[in-house]
Protein backbone atom coordinates (compact mmCIF):
# COMPACT_ATOMS: atom_id res chain seq x y z
CA UNK A 1 0.00 0.00 0.00
CA UNK A 2 1.55 3.56 -1.28
CA UNK A 3 0.46 6.29 0.85
CA UNK A 4 0.09 10.25 0.00
CA UNK A 5 0.50 13.04 2.70
CA UNK A 6 -1.17 16.38 1.78
CA UNK A 7 -0.22 19.56 2.98
CA UNK A 8 -3.09 21.39 4.81
CA UNK A 9 -3.07 25.04 3.35
CA UNK A 10 -5.81 27.44 4.45
CA UNK A 11 -6.45 30.16 2.09
CA UNK A 12 -8.42 33.91 2.99
CA UNK A 13 -11.79 32.35 3.14
CA UNK A 14 -10.95 29.91 5.48
CA UNK A 15 -11.07 26.44 3.33
CA UNK A 16 -8.74 24.16 1.96
CA UNK A 17 -9.03 22.49 -1.76
CA UNK A 18 -7.29 20.38 -4.10
CA UNK A 19 -7.93 18.80 -7.04
CA UNK A 20 -5.88 15.51 -7.94
CA UNK A 21 -5.17 12.92 -10.70
CA UNK A 22 -3.49 10.01 -10.20
CA UNK A 23 -3.39 5.97 -11.53
CA UNK A 24 -3.84 3.41 -8.97
CA UNK A 25 -2.06 -0.13 -10.07
CA UNK A 26 -3.93 -3.15 -10.28
CA UNK A 27 -4.18 -4.92 -7.32
CA UNK A 28 -2.67 -2.11 -5.34
CA UNK A 29 -4.64 0.73 -2.84
CA UNK A 30 -3.57 4.50 -3.02
CA UNK A 31 -4.55 6.43 0.25
CA UNK A 32 -3.96 9.91 1.03
CA UNK A 33 -4.00 11.98 4.14
CA UNK A 34 -5.25 15.40 5.43
CA UNK A 35 -6.02 16.99 8.71
CA UNK A 36 -8.81 18.09 9.83
CA UNK A 37 -10.29 20.00 12.55
CA UNK A 38 -13.38 19.35 14.37
CA UNK A 39 -16.91 21.52 12.98
CA UNK A 40 -14.92 21.04 9.23
CA UNK A 41 -16.57 19.65 6.47
CA UNK A 42 -15.15 17.20 4.35
CA UNK A 43 -16.50 17.58 0.73
CA UNK A 44 -15.05 15.07 -1.62
CA UNK A 45 -15.90 13.80 -4.99
CA UNK A 46 -14.42 11.01 -7.40
CA UNK A 47 -14.57 9.83 -10.95
CA UNK A 48 -12.55 7.21 -12.65
CA UNK A 49 -11.39 8.89 -16.11
CA UNK A 50 -9.40 5.85 -17.53
CA UNK A 51 -8.70 2.22 -17.46
CA UNK A 52 -6.59 0.05 -19.09
CA UNK A 53 -8.75 -2.68 -19.54
CA UNK A 54 -12.59 -3.69 -18.34
CA UNK A 55 -14.69 -1.08 -16.57
CA UNK A 56 -14.48 2.68 -15.14
CA UNK A 57 -14.53 1.61 -11.61
CA UNK A 58 -12.93 1.69 -8.50
CA UNK A 59 -13.45 1.50 -4.19
CA UNK A 60 -13.25 4.67 -2.25
CA UNK A 61 -13.08 4.35 1.87
CA UNK A 62 -12.82 7.29 3.66
CA UNK A 63 -11.73 6.48 7.13
CA UNK A 64 -11.14 8.82 10.21
CA UNK A 65 -8.12 9.70 12.81
CA UNK A 66 -8.83 6.40 15.00
CA UNK A 67 -9.98 4.18 12.52
CA UNK A 68 -13.58 4.05 12.56
CA UNK A 69 -14.55 3.91 8.43
CA UNK A 70 -17.02 6.35 7.58
CA UNK A 71 -17.84 6.26 4.27
CA UNK A 72 -17.50 2.61 1.97
CA UNK A 73 -17.88 2.48 -1.84
CA UNK A 74 -16.95 -0.79 -3.75
CA UNK A 75 -16.62 -0.67 -7.57
CA UNK A 76 -18.02 2.82 -8.71
CA UNK A 77 -17.54 4.69 -11.33
CA UNK A 78 -18.05 8.07 -9.66
CA UNK A 79 -19.61 9.40 -6.04
CA UNK A 80 -19.45 12.34 -3.92
CA UNK A 81 -19.28 12.38 -0.41
CA UNK A 82 -19.70 15.02 2.19
CA UNK A 83 -18.47 14.73 6.24
CA UNK A 84 -18.91 17.06 9.26
CA UNK A 85 -15.70 16.05 11.33
CA UNK A 86 -16.41 15.57 14.72
CA UNK A 87 -12.80 14.42 15.49
CA UNK A 88 -8.98 16.28 14.95
CA UNK A 89 -6.78 14.43 13.16
CA UNK A 90 -5.30 12.94 9.63
CA UNK A 91 -8.75 11.56 8.09
CA UNK A 92 -7.75 8.60 5.13
CA UNK A 93 -9.05 8.26 1.63
CA UNK A 94 -8.07 5.14 0.00
CA UNK A 95 -8.64 4.61 -3.26
CA UNK A 96 -8.84 0.71 -3.60
CA UNK A 97 -7.97 -1.05 -7.13
CA UNK A 98 -6.84 -4.63 -5.28
CA UNK A 99 -9.99 -6.36 -7.38
CA UNK A 100 -8.23 -5.59 -10.71
CA UNK A 101 -6.11 -7.93 -11.77
CA UNK A 102 -4.52 -6.47 -15.06
CA UNK A 103 -6.24 -3.44 -15.26
CA UNK A 104 -5.35 0.10 -13.40
CA UNK A 105 -7.10 3.23 -13.08
CA UNK A 106 -6.90 6.83 -13.53
CA UNK A 107 -8.82 8.34 -10.85
CA UNK A 108 -9.62 12.43 -10.29
CA UNK A 109 -10.88 13.55 -7.31
CA UNK A 110 -11.56 16.98 -6.16
CA UNK A 111 -11.46 17.29 -1.96
CA UNK A 112 -13.22 20.62 0.02
CA UNK A 113 -12.46 21.12 3.65
CA UNK A 114 -14.20 24.09 4.92
CA UNK A 115 -16.03 25.28 8.01
CA UNK A 116 -19.24 24.27 8.91
CA UNK A 117 -20.71 28.12 9.31
CA UNK A 118 -18.25 29.72 7.14
CA UNK A 119 -20.62 32.35 6.57
CA UNK A 120 -20.56 33.59 10.19
CA UNK A 121 -16.69 34.27 9.81
CA UNK A 122 -17.37 36.37 7.18
CA UNK A 123 -18.95 39.30 8.69
CA UNK A 124 -16.75 42.28 10.09
CA UNK A 125 -19.40 43.78 12.11
CA UNK A 126 -22.29 42.87 14.51
CA UNK A 127 -25.19 43.72 15.79
CA UNK A 128 -24.56 45.21 19.10
CA UNK A 129 -22.04 47.67 17.32
CA UNK A 130 -24.51 48.74 15.26
CA UNK A 131 -27.14 49.53 18.00
CA UNK A 132 -24.39 51.81 19.91
CA UNK A 133 -23.49 53.51 16.66
CA UNK A 134 -27.71 54.57 16.22
CA UNK A 135 -29.64 56.15 13.85
CA UNK A 136 -27.02 58.11 12.13
CA UNK A 137 -24.48 55.09 10.87
CA UNK A 138 -27.76 52.87 9.75
CA UNK A 139 -27.06 53.82 5.73
CA UNK A 140 -23.27 53.16 6.79
CA UNK A 141 -23.86 49.59 8.24
CA UNK A 142 -26.45 48.73 5.34
CA UNK A 143 -23.69 49.43 2.87
CA UNK A 144 -21.13 47.19 4.80
CA UNK A 145 -23.47 44.69 5.26
CA UNK A 146 -24.64 44.57 1.37
CA UNK A 147 -20.67 45.00 0.33
CA UNK A 148 -20.12 41.45 2.66
CA UNK A 149 -22.43 39.82 1.53
CA UNK A 150 -22.26 40.90 -1.64
CA UNK A 151 -18.33 39.51 -1.78
CA UNK A 152 -19.76 36.25 0.02
CA UNK A 153 -22.13 35.54 -2.65
CA UNK A 154 -19.29 36.02 -5.20
CA UNK A 155 -17.00 33.89 -3.22
CA UNK A 156 -19.44 31.29 -3.35
CA UNK A 157 -20.59 31.50 -6.91
CA UNK A 158 -16.69 31.29 -8.13
CA UNK A 159 -15.58 29.06 -6.11
CA UNK A 160 -18.80 26.86 -7.19
CA UNK A 161 -17.69 27.69 -10.98
CA UNK A 162 -14.39 26.34 -11.01
CA UNK A 163 -15.28 23.17 -9.01
CA UNK A 164 -18.19 22.67 -11.89
CA UNK A 165 -15.45 23.52 -14.20
CA UNK A 166 -13.02 20.98 -13.28
CA UNK A 167 -15.85 18.07 -13.09
CA UNK A 168 -16.45 18.96 -16.42
CA UNK A 169 -13.26 19.09 -17.79
CA UNK A 170 -12.89 15.13 -15.53
CA UNK A 171 -16.06 13.90 -17.61
CA UNK A 172 -14.73 15.44 -20.65
CA UNK A 173 -11.23 13.40 -20.55
CA UNK A 174 -13.09 9.97 -19.29
CA UNK A 175 -15.48 10.53 -23.00
CA UNK A 176 -12.79 11.32 -24.65
CA UNK A 177 -10.60 8.55 -23.27
CA UNK A 178 -13.41 6.11 -24.35
CA UNK A 179 -13.95 7.28 -27.81
CA UNK A 180 -10.01 6.77 -28.16
CA UNK A 181 -10.12 3.28 -26.83
CA UNK A 182 -13.06 2.45 -28.90
CA UNK A 183 -11.17 4.24 -32.19
CA UNK A 184 -7.92 2.21 -31.54
CA UNK A 185 -10.25 -1.18 -31.23
CA UNK A 186 -11.85 -0.21 -34.38
CA UNK A 187 -8.68 0.65 -36.07
CA UNK A 188 -6.88 -2.89 -34.93
CA UNK A 189 -9.76 -5.42 -35.66
CA UNK A 190 -10.41 -3.27 -39.75
CA UNK A 191 -7.11 -4.02 -40.10
CA UNK A 192 -6.89 -7.63 -39.49
CA UNK A 193 -9.87 -8.15 -41.15
CA UNK A 194 -7.68 -6.03 -44.19
CA UNK A 195 -5.02 -8.31 -43.79
CA UNK A 196 -7.05 -11.51 -43.29
CA UNK A 197 -9.16 -10.44 -46.65
CA UNK A 198 -5.99 -9.76 -48.58
CA UNK A 199 -4.33 -13.39 -47.64
CA UNK A 200 -7.95 -14.98 -48.44
CA UNK A 201 -7.68 -13.57 -52.01
CA UNK A 202 -4.10 -13.83 -52.50
CA UNK A 203 -4.28 -17.90 -51.88
CA UNK A 204 -7.39 -18.36 -53.51
CA UNK A 205 -5.66 -16.50 -56.86
CA UNK A 206 -2.69 -18.56 -56.42
CA UNK A 207 -4.89 -21.83 -56.22
CA UNK A 208 -6.85 -20.94 -59.20
CA UNK A 209 -3.95 -19.85 -61.60
CA UNK A 210 -1.95 -23.34 -60.52
CA UNK A 211 -4.81 -25.52 -61.46
CA UNK A 212 -4.55 -23.96 -65.67
CA UNK A 213 -0.77 -23.95 -65.46
CA UNK A 214 1.35 -26.44 -67.51
CA UNK A 215 3.71 -28.36 -65.43
CA UNK A 216 2.61 -26.88 -62.33
CA UNK A 217 2.66 -29.47 -59.03
CA UNK A 218 2.36 -27.44 -56.52
CA UNK A 219 -1.51 -27.58 -56.36
CA UNK A 220 -2.06 -30.77 -57.97
CA UNK A 221 -0.28 -33.27 -55.57
CA UNK A 222 -3.19 -31.22 -52.87
CA UNK A 223 -6.33 -32.64 -55.31
CA UNK A 224 -6.46 -35.74 -57.46
CA UNK A 225 -6.17 -35.94 -61.04
CA UNK A 226 -9.24 -35.58 -63.07
CA UNK A 227 -9.20 -38.89 -65.48
CA UNK A 228 -9.54 -38.13 -68.83
CA UNK A 229 -11.97 -40.67 -71.02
Amino acid sequence: MRYFFLITIFSVVFGYEKDITFTVQPGKTDCFYQRVTPNEVIDIEYQVIDSTHGELDISFQLSDPVGRVIVADYKKPENAHRHTAAVEGDYRFCFDNTFSTFSSKTVFFDLLIMLENDENHDKDYDDDKEMELGNAADTYMMRVRDISESVTRVKDNVSAARRLQELHSAHEARDRNLAEDMCSRVMTWSLWQIVLMLLVGVTQVYFVKSLFEDGSTGFRKLIPSFSSH
